[in-house]
């Protein structure tokens, strides 16, 4: 997939590679800055991302900007957000193996033509899909992964965070190693 960001945004929201098309309001690119070092990456949009069109608008995203906020990040200032899949699934549902196929590629094309520096995967899906592995977030979490060549964080998808009060202090964590490791990547 050789599209620059123009055609790549185009191709999400005109994307029929899977039946979540018929169900969507208009499929979900990602949001920020296309050069950014900080790239966070989630599973899919919800309802409210479905509706405005942008990752992360609901309460899990009031949560993620605080989770930013506490590393010394804001969304949009050198921070790319992004979802593995571009179109919501009906209820909210886990994706399908099919529809996560069909729009791997275009989070792979995002990453190629952001570069970050780092990853950070929120959720289960994001993990699993970065990472092309079936291992739970309780297991990988706590080291650095590569993608790509890209150091790789995992931790908790803010929606479970907001269900699971304890993990909060687990996702500290993870967030103190994601700065760790981009403090480490620019000494």
């Amino acid at each position: 997939m050789r599209m620059d960001w123009n055609e790549l945004k185009q191709a999400i929201l005109t994307c029929t590679a899977c039946n979540l098309h018929k169900s969507r309001t208009r499929g979900v690119v990602g949001v920020g800055d296309e050069k950014a070092e900080w790239l966070i990456v989630g599973e899919a949009p919800g309802a409210d991302e479905d509706a405005q069109g942008e990752p992360f608008v609901g309460q899990a995203g009031k949560l993620l900007d605080a989770m930013l906020a506490a590393i010394g990040l804001r969304r949009g200032e050198n921070v790319y957000i992004a979802n593995v899949l571009k179109s919501r699934p009906p209820g909210n549902r886990n994706p399908a193996p099919e529809e996560v196929a069909a729009c791997l590629p275009y989070l792979e094309r995002q990453i190629q033509l952001i570069q970050p520096k780092l990853i950070l995967a929120l959720g289960r899906f994001a993990v699993q899909s970065l990472l092309n592995t079936e291992e739970a977030i309780s297991r990988l979490r706590g080291r650095v992964h590569q993608y790509q060549g890209i150091p790789l964080v995992v931790t908790y998808h803010p929606a479970y965070l907001l269900r699971n009060l304890p993990d909060k202090a687990k996702a500290w964590e993870d967030l103190c190693l994601a700065r760790e490791t981009m403090a480490s990547l620019k000494s």
